[in-house]
């Protein structure tokens, strides 16, 4: 009996330890007010590197996680593709990027390029092959929007409006945080809950 007391003692401490250490090595999700994540270097549909700096002459950067393979997403492309239209030709100057983390055959980027061009994207669409910058992000749905102000703090974060019905919109979070972003405030919602597909991560070896 002592050596099973014993043998499930170091067996708990081991446990514990590990998740300790895990937790110290993953960094927790940006909140509200943090500074954004920075991504580097992701190819887009048009073949091209994208970096968050070379987007430095926004006002406000509105960053969408989405993906080929939901339903909720691909429900949400022509209103992100309005949004980009609204904003477009705005003296403050609003960027709308759409990021693809989703670890599904239907969201590899020879696919992203094809639903691009059928949809005729206004906006960058990127591939996040590593993953690494939804997990930056704490990034859960697709699709799930952040708006980043001129400091590219990160100033809201959840749906981009009230109803996943197109006409039973009452209220656009995004447009709120976006004129907030321009009066350089914080919206009054920061923080909403996406709707939509769980992003399917790949297992990471320890």
């Amino acid at each position: 009996m002592t050596m099973f007391r014993t043998t499930f003692f170091v067996g708990m401490l081991c446990i514990l330890s590990g998740t300790h250490v895990n937790a110290q090595t993953r960094p927790a999700p940006p909140k509200i007010g943090d500074v954004a994540p920075e991504w580097k270097n992701l190819v887009g549909t048009d073949d091209q590197k994208h970096s968050l700096a070379h987007l430095a002459d926004a006002s406000v950067v509105v960053l969408v996680f989405t993906s080929n393979s939901c339903p909720y997403s691909v429900d949400y492309e022509d209103r992100t593709i309005a949004l980009k239209k609204k904003y477009a030709d705005t003296a403050a100057g609003v960027e709308v990027v759409a990021i693809n983390s989703n670890a599904f055959p239907e969201d590899e980027l020879d696919k992203m390029k094809q639903r691009a061009a059928k949809k005729q994207f206004n906006f960058p669409y990127l591939r996040d092959d590593s993953q690494d910058v939804a997990r930056a992000y704490g990034a859960v749905y697709t699709p799930e929007f952040y708006v980043l102000d001129r400091s590219r703090r990160i100033i809201y974060r959840g749906a981009l409006d009230d109803s996943t019905d197109a006409e039973k919109v009452s209220v656009s979070y995004i447009d709120l945080a976006i004129e907030a972003a321009i009066a350089g405030k914080l919206p009054e919602v920061t923080t909403t809950g996406a709707r939509g597909c769980t992003i399917r991560f790949r297992r990471r070896r320890r």
